[in-house]
């Protein structure tokens, strides 16, 4: 059984900094793609960026690219989503995802954590 757990989550004034965490139960972060995915009350759940499963290539949505950073933390077995310049639009719960292919479909991935929440004021 694989568990995922995000943290780091809260309140954070616009223009401002957040640094979550997705850390796994097992070693599976250093073998699949983690992906962040963010979902508003009503809404799709959407994609944020992703992580491959070995080296450290990243890829992120047009809304985010610039903006967030996604690092790999083998040794913590755990993947970091830095959020900077952070803008109301962002105010969501963001939810870590592992799978074994690299996708912006929250559909391929096969792991997901609990979410965290995030709100922005302006």
């Amino acid at each position: 059984q694989v568990q995922l757990v995000e943290s780091g989550g809260g309140l954070v004034q616009a223009g401002g900094s957040l640094r979550l965490s997705c850390a796994a139960s097992g070693r599976i972060l250093s073998y699949w793609a983690v992906g962040w995915f963010r979902q508003a009350p009503g809404a799709e759940r959407q994609f944020v960026g992703l992580i491959a499963g070995s080296g450290s290539q990243t890829y992120f949505a047009a809304s985010v690219k610039g903006r967030f950073i996604i690092s790999r933390e083998n040794a913590k077995d755990s993947v970091s989503l830095q959020m900077n310049s952070q803008k109301p639009e962002d105010t969501v719960v963001y939810y870590c995802a592992v799978g074994p292919h690299m996708s912006a479909s929250a559909g391929s991935y096969v792991y997901w954590g609990q979410g965290t929440q995030v709100t922005v004021t302006a």
